[in-house]
């Protein structure tokens, strides 16, 4: 059973910038599908960040060339960087592990961008 952790979420100014960290374990991340979404309450999980077939990304069009999705195999830990954020990118960031056989979450961290 694949569990993940989630860190680095908080209180920043529009413009600043934020690293989110998903701390994996139970197997290792890359045999796994993994993802970053976000949720605003009252509206639907939404993809921020994924990566595709292995190595290469997919970020929907709200968050690219802003948000950066990467990975360290050796700390078997997955990252989101965010840079010039918006107040629209408040939300709980998850992070997100499938197979076909399983679908894991976290248990989120929370991004609130204000001044």
């Amino acid at each position: 059973q694949v569990q993940l952790v989630e860190s680095g979420g908080g209180l920043v100014q529009p413009g600043g910038s934020l690293r989110l960290s998903c701390a994996a374990s139970g197997s290792a991340i890359d045999s796994l599908s993994m993802g970053w979404y976000r949720q605003v309450p009252g509206e639907q999980r939404e993809l921020v960040a994924t990566f595709s077939g292995g190595i290469s990304t997919i970020y929907p069009d709200s968050v690219k060339g802003r948000f950066t999705i990467s990975r360290d195999l050796a700390k078997n830990t997955v990252y989101l960087q965010m840079n010039s954020l918006k107040p629209e990118d408040t939300a709980v960031y998850y992070c997100n592990a499938k197979t076909w056989v399983m679908d894991a979450w976290g248990k989120g961290t929370l991004v609130t961008v204000s001044s």
